[in-house]
């Protein structure tokens, strides 16, 4: 582990330059991704890639440069264009950063388990094709697929002003999808659609309840079939878990990253409705919501030591009881605004720089069973599972469906509904929360495939949720 350290250390140390400072940052990611479709394993797919991003500091402005040479020289060139860059850009500098601080930090950050070898690959395909075997035969089940990828990632991370910061990671996916078709209809459904992941080893795969998961799944597909549209109406609305995250990622993750609340990503990925002094003063829900940035929990997909930038990652209440603290906003986005933000600066890969970046994302349990929530309901569905979602530029607006509902009828589940669906106002929504699920409907989940930026990036991001209640919502089905 780390076997590039010592070399890249002291390349770094014979670097020259005359910027007043200037870092390096190296990352390593290596991954697999293996799949089994209907009891056929299909090739392997393997990626590699290596590299570092040069950046510097002239006269108070910041530029960078990226390299997949390794060499002295290839560093030297990367440190030589980045100062050369950031001289070019002084007339045109919005901001001085001299007095920004720098990190002087030294640690290491390990995923957990991360001693633990990984089953083989033929263990793995192994263990898909069994579950692919599980699906039952049935003429109205025509496709499943059983997959799981696996991304190692070394990164290591040094300054001129003696930072020296190393972080290995693991990172695992499972899923499995069933499709049945009945001739006029045809539905999915999933474990958690591509929406588990966790830091780990194979216990991933146990706690994702892969293992076993085939023939149930398959038989909720059919259970859709067979199922009513859900009717349209207000009803209370119980999300479960793997739909919470989407919940959570589109109206509140990136309405509160703070280079989108300054106005950086209004071109592409667009603005927010919230505005820099809604911080201590917008209530953003009802007084049951308590988002946390949590990057301590160790198996969730963006728990890590430092960001990108070498700031310490730290739990911060954002909202709490409903009160909306802080924003999404890493160290250069915290100096532009003078306002405390979080240590999500992160960027995707050695040839990004570090932006603001949603990272663990996390509703705080509540103090109901699953029991106690759906008691509470008098008319209601339950969702779970998203499969698509709209929202508006400024993150506000929204229409999400899902795969799985259920009607909820006095305190009682009652029979399935498909192609459940709903919308509302994320200013308005999150408000409507009345309940909010214990430790013993907590799940910690995330996704692989958040992208933002120009050029693109495309992140990992962990989200743990309890199942809430929303009251009153407009709900319909896929006739509306």
């Amino acid at each position: 582990m780390f076997d590039f350290y010592p070399q890249l250390k002291q390349r770094f140390a014979a670097l020259r330059t005359g910027a007043e400072f200037f870092s390096l940052r190296y990352v390593r990611e290596s991954g697999q991704y293996l799949s089994v479709r209907k009891n056929v394993a299909e090739p392997p797919s393997l990626s590699r890639d290596e590299g570092a991003m040069l950046t510097v500091r002239v006269n108070g402005v910041e530029a960078y440069a990226a390299t997949s040479d390794l060499s002295q020289k290839g560093l030297q060139a990367a440190l030589e264009r980045a100062e050369f860059q950031a001289r070019r850009l002084k007339p045109h500098a919005l901001l001085d950063l001299r007095e920004q601080a720098v990190s002087s930090d030294r640690a290491d950050y390990f995923s957990p388990n991360l001693d633990q070898a990984f089953p083989s690959l033929s263990d793995c395909y192994a263990l898909l094709g069994a579950e692919s075997a599980a699906v039952p035969k049935d003429e109205r089940l025509v496709n499943w697929q059983v997959s799981l990828g696996i991304t190692h990632v070394q990164q290591i991370y040094l300054n001129s002003a003696g930072a020296e910061l190393r972080q290995a990671q693991r990172f695992v996916y499972p899923g499995l999808d069933v499709t049945a078709y009945d001739g006029n209809d045809s539905q999915t459904r999933s474990l958690g659609r591509e929406n588990f992941g966790q830091q780990g080893a194979a216990d991933v795969i146990s706690r994702c309840g892969l293992i076993g998961a085939g023939a149930q799944v398959a038989d909720q597909a059919l259970q859709l079939l067979l199922a009513p549209n859900t009717p349209q109406g207000k009803r209370d609305l119980l999300l479960m878990p793997d739909q919470m995250m989407l919940q959570i990622h589109e109206s509140i993750g990136h309405p509160l990253e703070l280079d989108r609340i300054l106005g950086d990503e209004r071109n592409y990925a667009g603005t927010s409705f919230v505005k820099a002094e809604d911080f201590g003063r917008l209530q953003y829900g009802s007084g049951l919501l308590n988002v946390t940035f949590d990057p301590e929990i160790p198996e969730e997909l963006a728990s890590y030591g430092h960001d990108d930038d070498g700031t310490p990652a730290t739990r911060q209440f954002l909202i709490r009881e409903g009160l909306l603290l802080r924003p999404l906003g890493g160290a250069l986005s915290q100096f532009r605004a003078g306002m405390e933000g979080v240590a999500n600066s992160r960027a995707c890969g050695w040839n990004r720089p570090p932006i603001d970046r949603m990272a663990n994302l996390n509703i705080e349990p509540g103090d109901q069973s699953i029991e106690q929530l759906i008691g509470g309901i008098e008319h209601g569905v339950l969702m779970s599972t998203n499969r698509s979602w709209s929202i508006d530029d400024a993150r506000n607006k929204f229409q999400f469906g899902c795969e799985w509902g259920q009607l909820i009828e006095n305190g009682e589940l009652k029979g399935v509904v498909k192609n459940p669906n709903y919308r509302g106002i994320s200013a308005q929504f999150w408000k409507s929360l009345s309940a909010v699920g214990d430790v013993s409907t907590f799940k910690v989940l995330g996704t692989p495939n958040c992208g933002k930026g120009e050029p693109n990036q495309v992140i990992r991001v962990g989200h743990a949720s309890p199942a809430c209640v929303f009251s009153n919502v407009d709900v319909f089905g896929g006739d509306a």
